[in-house]
């Protein structure tokens, strides 16, 4: 009994024990289960508060058609909250639009026969809304078989931004067509480079340039429109263009179909990484720009050649150009005008210069010249009066690039000779109205013009017929009843028409009824006119007429003077020679032997008579060889003057003379008369040698060119004075070498009076103590 009593103890404790074991297992695995089942909960609810604010929502369409849709998902999709079934999602104005509905259940079922995925658009009525469904067979986690899993997003936002953005597309699609027209139209060259610089797109004016068959073709053999591809080539401002990026450009000459042209180069960086470019043909702007360049030069070259200065300011008022007359009128300074000075700069230089007319307030006419580059009217013109009379037109021409053009024209002497001019026209007035002479202008039409007043009174005609301007002919007929003999006034219309038509200058003479003669003449003048003058000559043609019977009774006295000069000589002759003639018997002893103090006084005798003989020949030379003609012949004037030499030189050498005689090959001949000729050079050399006192020089020269021969004469004895050199050559009224006044010569007439026979001149060169010098002048025929 306590055997069994304690094995039932045994296992009652074993028992008991393994109650208490499985007791504290179950207790452990309940709590863990309980922290198993909270962790689900928490998770269950993070899934369930992330699921909640997902983006998307998720629903669950089960093979049968029940729909497991949350809250927010029915909300979107308009959804009331009984709608369990797919047949739910369209109810008359609630959930989708029929055909929405229709076609996403569609596709629901093609999900579940199939198992094919499907997106699809849809919106609930009468809502802006739009959602995106995505629709799969859905997991066996899900616990519905055959079922299909929703996702559901509400691509509201995303449809305008997917409209906008396609609008956007549309648009730079457009843009883009547009653009890529544009540049296969363009006419210049255009391309694309990528980012390795190699040709990825050309134009269809690059193909044509290039002269490729289609744009493929270009890049493809990378064909580069200028030569010289490579380093310093086309490539090197892409690539500048590349790395800096900026665009870059440049000038290269090309040859484009067979022509060599400048082309300007345009590269420009884009973001992608590559470099598009453009070439423009320049060849035209360049030669322009050179024939332009080539105009300014020009042009800048003929205003140099002007009178008028030139200056030219730029739009920023700088001074551009400027010509030589402009630096002289105003002193500029070369290298002063090098650094382009600005115009008030100018204007302040040609104050210190002097070269502006005086002003009070410089600063603020200086203002005032400020707006000739802004004038409306495009150009102003003033006229400045400078210090010392100066006289300067100035024309400012505002330019079209916004500079400024001056003209400085110097117009002093037009000033000067305007102002000559009204005086001239008043002292004409004051002198016709004043002259002794009528004076009348007549126009080339016949009318008259100008009239002073003299010719008014002469005819006695009214102001108001003469302000009426008369043609010739009424004025003719006007003075017609006062003249002498009236038909006489037909001669003032043809001395009228002759001066204006013909041009010929006419005149003559005209009495007046009242006794008066008056002379009248028609002279052309140069504006096409004819001037008509009348002068009194009552006065003188009674002095003519006095003058005439003075002259006749002069000329009778000359006669009757040269004949009794010529008496004289003749009877003069007849002692003379007695006189010589018993002098030389006296000399040769026929009246007994002389004492030498008798020789020396018959030798005086001798000499005297022949001095007066001469003189006798000389006065028969002047009285009777007036007007006669010299006989022409062959002379040797050579021969001649040696000949006349030998016979002055015992009177030279009696003076103890220096006779020197100088007759050069060139002398030749000439026409004329032998022994006038020698007479001539007798005369010279007599009066040579009476004027040189002793131990003087007397100098005869002959020599002669192909047209005339020349004899020269000179000594150099006291000279004569001025008034003795201006009456040297008149008859009877010779001077001295002393200057004293001679009782008789006559040689240096004769002289003349033969010289001018043969056509020839001569010429008296003379100072008091200087000597004299004549020089004769003969032509050779």
């Amino acid at each position: 009994m306590v055997g069994s009593s304690v094995t039932s103890n045994v296992v009652a404790g074993v028992v008991l024990a393994v109650l208490v074991i499985a007791a504290v297992y179950l207790l452990f695995v309940g709590l863990r289960a309980r922290r198993e089942a909270a962790a689900a909960l928490a998770e269950n609810a993070r899934l369930t508060a992330l699921l909640a604010a997902a983006p998307a929502q998720t629903a669950v369409v089960r093979a049968d058609g029940r729909m497991d849709v949350p809250p927010r998902l029915a909300d979107w999709l308009g959804l009331p909250a009984s709608a369990r079934y797919l047949a739910d999602l369209s109810r008359g104005d609630e959930g989708l639009d029929a055909a929405d509905a229709a076609a996403l259940t569609g596709d629901i079922m093609a999900a579940q026969k199939a198992g094919r995925p499907f997106v699809r658009a849809v919106r609930p009525q009468g809502s802006g809304r739009a959602l995106i469904v995505q629709g799969q067979r859905a997991p066996e986690a899900v616990g519905a078989p055959g079922g299909v899993m929703l996702w559901a997003f509400d691509a509201s936002e995303s449809e305008g931004e997917i409209a906008r953005l396609t609008e956007a597309v549309a648009e730079a699609r457009g843009a883009f067509e547009a653009l890529t027209g544009l540049i296969e139209a363009a006419p210049l060259p255009m391309w694309y480079r990528g980012p390795d610089l190699r040709l990825a797109m050309v134009n269809t004016a690059y193909v044509a340039a290039v002269e490729a068959s289609d744009g493929e073709d270009v890049v493809r053999r990378g064909v580069e429109l200028v030569e010289g591809a490579g380093v310093g080539g086309p490539l090197q401002g892409a690539a500048v263009a590349r790395d800096a990026k900026r665009p870059q450009v440049h000038q290269v000459p090309a040859t484009i179909r067979g022509d060599r042209r400048m082309l300007q180069v345009h590269d420009v960086p884009l973001p992608t990484g590559g470099v598009a470019g453009f070439a423009v043909d320049i060849e035209e702007l360049e030669q322009a720009r050179s024939g332009m360049k080539r105009f300014a030069e020009a042009q800048r070259g003929m205003l140099d050649r002007l009178s008028a200065g030139v200056a030219q300011f730029g739009s920023d008022r700088g001074l551009v150009f400027c010509n030589q007359p402009f630096r002289r009128m105003f002193a500029m300074r070369t290298e002063w005008l090098a650094d382009r000075p600005e115009f008030e700069r100018v204007l302040e230089r040609m104050r210190e210069a002097n070269r502006l007319p005086e002003v009070r307030d410089f600063p603020a006419w200086k203002a005032e010249r400020r707006d000739w580059f802004v004038a409306p009217d495009g150009a102003t013109e003033e006229n400045w009066h400078l210090p010392g009379g100066t006289h300067l037109r100035v024309v400012a021409q505002t330019l079209p690039d916004g500079g400024l053009l001056l003209i400085f024209e110097d117009r002093t002497e037009q000033v000067q000779i305007a102002s000559a001019r009204d005086t001239l026209l008043r002292v004409r007035t004051a002198t016709f109205d004043n002259l002794f002479e009528a004076l009348g202008v007549f126009a080339a039409d016949g009318r008259l013009q100008l009239w002073n007043n003299k010719l008014r009174a002469i005819w006695g005609f009214e102001e108001e017929f003469l302000a009426g301007h008369p043609r010739v002919d009424a004025f003719a007929d006007a003075v017609a009843p006062k003249l002498a003999t009236p038909n006489r006034a037909a001669l003032i219309p043809e001395l009228v028409r002759s001066a204006t038509v013909e041009r010929q200058q006419r005149g003559g003479r005209v009495a007046l009824a009242d006794g008066r003669h008056f002379e009248f003449a028609a002279v052309p003048l140069p504006d096409g006119n004819a001037l008509f003058t009348m002068l009194d000559i009552s006065d003188s043609r009674r002095a003519e007429q006095a003058l005439r019977d003075r002259n006749e009774a002069l000329e009778a006295a000359d006669r009757v003077k040269t004949a009794f000069v010529a008496n004289m000589s003749y009877e003069l002759r007849t002692p003379l020679t007695s006189i010589s003639g018993f002098a030389e018997m006296l000399g040769e002893g026929y009246a007994g032997t002389l004492t030498k103090e008798a020789h020396a006084y018959v030798e005086a005798i001798l000499e005297s008579v022949a001095r007066l003989s001469l003189l006798i020949d000389e006065v028969l030379d002047l009285t009777q060889n007036e007007g006669e003609a010299v006989e022409m012949g062959d002379v040797d004037l050579a021969a001649t003057a040696r000949g006349a030499a030998t016979e002055i030189a015992p009177l030279a050498k009696r003076k103890g003379l220096e006779f020197v005689i100088e007759v050069a090959r060139s002398t030749g001949r000439v026409r004329g008369d032998a022994r006038r000729l020698r007479q001539v050079v007798e005369h010279l050399l007599r009066h040579a040698v009476s004027g040189t006192g002793e131990g003087g020089r007397v100098l005869l020269h002959a020599d002669g060119t192909a047209t005339a021969a020349r004899i020269v004469v000179s000594d150099d004895g006291a000279g004569m004075s001025e008034e003795a050199v201006a009456h040297a050559f008149d008859k009877f009224a010779g001077a001295g070498a002393d200057g004293g006044e001679r009782v008789l010569e006559l040689g240096l007439p004769l002289a003349r009076q033969f010289v001018e026979a043969h056509g020839g001149t001569i010429e008296l060169v003379s100072e008091p103590g200087q000597g004299t010098l004549l020089t004769v002048t003969l032509p050779r025929r």
